[in-house]
């Protein structure tokens, strides 16, 4: 097969064994250098990517995207709202709740809690709850048996299970003889669930039958708004925008961005910085290959002028040295981009692996939301790293095969 010149004599280059075995070592150990480096950048990059999935599942399985609320605090004609808001293309499901907040006793211990009061076949379309239930379903919960839900560390705290019974103490006041008083009602344990890493689900919320909450709260047929699921996430605040001007005043819209959008922007500006960070251990690998080069050029100074003398013009010279250190920085890049993707792959086994056989648990859920390392490989992300670890390869080879082509023939010859 015909070649360019430049570029058969610039892998010949690459192949010949040399006679500075200190220069094949410098070029082994910028090799080395960017496959390491890349290897690295893929991993910590699937890392935080597993690690931003994994809080997005768990947060959005149980929190609000889009919430719709009254004004006043309260939405009267809920169910009309219900059929305007589900002939929205954007919307896949929606969901009435009630929302307030109490206390919730037994055997002596008392809990503050956020009441919840669910329409259980309509939250099964809105969220992940169902998934998550220890014990029991959401289907117990039922219209005037007042049975209720609770999150597995609220219920190891009141030392209750399922069949066990609860009081529920809301501040909204009873007129009795003797003044007024809150309101009490007792509540049948009917299901336990446990949401890992749920940002305080499992022991600040319960769970119960929408009717029997708005009837603990004296809401009359009155609901706290509407849950919102749309088909893309990030597309919440927009739709959010247009619902707002499609409802009447009386209705309040918000989204999930006004809660927890500071929280992803901080683990978006991390994956950012740790990227840039990680970039230039692979641009120090890289630029080793200006040291590889110039002692490459310095070793062939013979060859380049008697190429010269036989014709080869400053461009061709050039040509041949960024060929073989791009053929060097190709190698170190596939090389990286290849363990990279194992690694990144085989993280959370390799992980695993190291704590079983250290005995030690390197990652806690009550700090990282979840007791395991996730890794979600992202395609673009290989393509970037690849792609900007060899420009920077490219990159280093310029200077050197500059110096190369100003080699003048007689100066080069004058002590061979």
């Amino acid at each position: 097969m015909f070649l360019p010149f430049p570029i058969y004599i610039g892998l010949r280059y690459t192949r010949a064994k040399r006679r500075n075995h200190f220069i094949s070592f410098i070029s082994l150990a910028s090799v080395i250098g960017i496959a390491l480096g890349i290897t690295v950048l893929i991993t910590v990059l699937s890392v935080m990517n597993g690690f931003d999935y994994e809080i997005h599942e768990r947060i959005f399985g149980m929190a609000e995207q889009i919430t719709v609320n009254g004004i006043s605090g309260s939405v009267k004609d809920w169910s009309s709202l219900d059929k305007q808001l589900s002939k929205q293309k954007e919307v896949l499901a929606t969901a009435p709740y009630v929302l307030g907040q109490g206390m919730i006793s037994n055997a002596g211990a008392v809990k503050g809690v956020m009441i919840k009061g669910i329409l259980p076949e309509k939250e099964i379309g809105i969220s992940d709850m169902s998934k998550m239930m220890v014990k029991g379903s959401m289907a117990d919960l039922k219209n005037g048996s007042f049975g209720v839900l609770i999150g597995r560390d609220l219920a190891e705290s009141l030392g209750v299970w399922v069949g066990d019974k609860i009081t529920v103490i809301t501040p909204e006041a009873t007129m009795t003889p003797v003044g007024v008083i809150p309101r009490f009602k007792r509540f049948n344990v009917v299901g336990v669930f446990h949401v890992e890493g749920s940002l305080g689900y499992d022991s600040n919320y319960i769970f119960i039958n929408i009717n029997d909450a708005q009837k603990l709260m004296q809401m009359g047929n009155s609901i706290s708004g509407l849950r919102l699921k749309v088909k893309s996430l990030y597309d919440a605040p927009r739709i959010s925008d247009d619902l707002s001007k499609l409802l009447p005043a009386d209705y309040m819209v918000s989204n999930w961005t006004q809660e927890y959008g500071d929280f992803f922007k901080a683990i978006r500006m991390e994956k950012t910085t740790m990227f840039v960070v990680l970039l230039f251990i692979v641009a120090v690998a890289a630029f080793n290959l200006v040291s590889s080069l110039v002692m490459t050029v310095t070793d062939k100074q013979s060859d380049i002028a008697i190429l010269r003398t036989l014709g080869a013009s400053p461009k061709n010279i050039m040509s041949i040295f960024m060929v073989q250190g791009s053929v060097i920085g190709l190698f170190g890049t596939l090389a990286g981009v290849v363990g990279g993707i194992l690694l990144a792959i085989n993280a959370p086994g390799i992980v695993s692996g190291l704590e079983h056989l250290f005995n030690v648990h390197f990652i806690s859920s009550s700090i990282y939301f979840i007791n395991y390392l996730p890794s979600k490989l992202n395609l673009m992300d290989v393509v970037h790293v690849g792609a900007l670890s060899f420009l920077m390869s490219l990159l280093a080879t310029i200077y050197p095969s500059w110096r190369a082509s100003k080699i003048q023939p007689a100066e080069a010859l004058r002590y061979e």
